[in-house]
């Protein structure tokens, strides 16, 4: 039983499986595509959202504000992400096959660990994304109202749980009690403005059986276009990215040179109000924002050349983003006290607007609203083929891993990853996936660590056309920087976490175990 769960496959074997012709990719990627999705990915609902939280932390929920220091913060992250790309990209130049860390640990750590990885890989693509069309729904709506004159009703833009949400001074209260409460408002028998933070949004949406209806229904359609986008081919999906990403890069470029003028440098006084202590929290929520550049390595069998693009799309893409991060963060301290963006769910619109220019905030809306689509669209291209990779193994069932004659992109997979991404979105809250996103992915970071590691001292012999440089310090210096990251999130996140695992676990156990590819191998011989 113990070898089953630790039997693992050859790089060979990966390899041949990608070639077998009902499974093969379009092959359509070079390089500048592949930075292009990285850049996609990274420059997202992060930067544009999460910047201000990491800058004036919520000192209610224990997270202390980085303040000014916020560029140290994206500075350490950026080097602790950097160990890990550099893992990423020597695995992504030996073994060019979709799945990323899940493929790697299959490799190296075995079935299981393979396993444990591709669930949490959920974590950082589906999850991360229904955190992203919530996020674009917010800043589409911001947009729609104060640049365009359309407004969306408050009961179409806003979950369930969000909108049900009592003031600070109210009392505690189970849902039945806010229903009770609810129906009293509506009947005008009690005060709906003094209880409920969203009282407008309660007083116009529709009820079911005393439930209000409130649904983000922008966070739906932004999903269901971009996976129609994916669903038709990757080439379709690249130019429309590289579009994407040029308008963002330009707008976040314009909000440097702009307002780079109106830095007042007292601002940056105290630089660090809280010490390590608020520097550290403040990655744990700016790690959101470089999220992405791993994703790159799920479109390993779509490259034209992988062993030679695929690394340098995973590097070039972080690099450029760190840079851009670390010049924004500068900017939005210095132009407002970093006190003054607490819960401020649009921070880089609002500091302009406090400065009077409300032209250039509506920029900054636009920008929101197309990084926020290259990020949802990058990431609807990856979890589906990381189903397809599971689905090739037996730990998931064929129809995960069925091919698009015509397209040639793994169809069932990225409708099912649609579903799994636009039905959450138009119910949960951002604030209940972004956290459970960054614990996901610094686990599977952690491993692609380990997993770089253990096949230098497997396969020394095998083909690397490149190679993790110092691999003996810089390899475990990723893994430290993920579990430092780590600790900076809340106890709420890790017991949300193992009881995913734990989910994935069962799974395995009922399913995967018993069909699994090597299994059958085995019974067959």
């Amino acid at each position: 039983m113990i070898e089953k769960l630790f039997r693992s496959k050859s790089l060979e074997t990966l390899k041949a499986q990608a070639e077998e012709p009902e499974h093969q990719l379009r092959r359509n990627l070079g390089t500048f595509d592949l930075t292009m999705f990285g850049i996609g990915a990274i420059i997202g609902a992060g930067i544009f959202s999460s910047i201000g939280t990491a800058a004036a932390g919520h000192l209610a929920d224990g997270r202390l504000p980085a303040g000014p220091a916020l560029v140290v913060s994206i500075l350490l992250v950026a080097v602790g992400c950097g160990f890990t790309a550099l893992a990423y990209a020597e695995l992504a130049s030996m073994i060019p096959v979709s799945g990323s860390a899940y493929t790697y640990a299959y490799a190296t750590l075995g079935e299981l660990m393979a396993w444990i990885i591709g669930w949490d890989l959920l974590l950082e693509y589906a999850v991360s994304n229904v955190a992203v069309a919530i996020s674009w729904g917010d800043y589409a709506r911001s947009f729609l109202a104060n640049v365009l004159g359309v407004h969306v009703p408050g009961w179409l833009a806003m979950d369930p749980r969000t909108a049900l949400q009592l003031l600070p001074a109210s009392p505690p209260m189970g849902l039945g009690a806010k229903l009770h409460l609810l129906a009293q408002a509506r009947a005008g028998l009690a005060d709906g403005g003094a209880v409920f933070a969203n009282w407008q949004v309660l007083r116009d949406a529709p009820l079911v059986a005393g439930f209000p209806v409130t649904v983000n229904l922008l966070a739906v359609v932004v999903t269901v276009g971009v996976t129609y986008l994916v669903y038709l081919g990757i080439r379709e999906s690249a130019r429309a990215n590289a579009v994407m990403v040029v308008l963002k890069v330009l707008i976040l470029a314009a909000v440097v040179a702009i307002g780079a003028r109106f830095i007042n440098p007292g601002n940056w006084h105290p630089f660090a109000p809280h010490g390590f202590g608020g520097i550290q929290a403040g990655a744990a929520i700016i790690f959101f924002a470089f999220i992405g550049f791993d994703a790159v390595s799920t479109t390993a069998e779509e490259c034209r050349d992988p062993g030679h693009s695929l690394p340098r799309g995973i590097l070039l893409s972080l690099g450029i983003c760190t840079l851009i991060y670390a010049a924004v963060a500068l900017v939005v301290t210095g132009m407002l006290k970093y006190t003054d963006l607490a819960g401020k769910a649009d921070p880089l619109a609002y500091i302009f607007s406090q400065n009077h220019m409300n032209g250039v905030a509506g920029v900054i809306s636009l920008g929101a609203v197309i990084a926020t689509t290259a990020a949802l669209l990058v990431y609807q291209v990856g979890q589906p083929r990381i189903f397809m990779a599971m689905s090739r193994d037996g730990l998931l069932g064929p129809w995960f891993g069925r091919v698009s004659p015509r397209h040639r992109t793994p169809s069932n997979a990225t409708l099912l990853t649609g579903l799994l991404v636009a039905i959450p979105a138009a119910l949960l809250s951002i604030d209940e996936v972004v956290e459970l996103c960054n614990i996901g992915t610094l686990f599977a970071f952690s491993v692609v660590c380990a997993a770089v590691m253990i096949l230098r001292k497997r396969r020394p012999e095998a083909v690397r056309r490149f190679r993790m440089p110092w691999i003996w310090v810089f390899a475990p210096a990723g893994i430290l920087a993920c579990l430092w990251i780590a600790k900076g999130l809340p106890a709420v996140t890790w017991i949300r976490f193992f009881a995913w695992l734990g989910l994935g676990l069962v799974i395995y156990f009922a399913y995967g175990l018993r069909n699994s590819a090597l299994h059958t191998r085995t019974e067959e011989a």
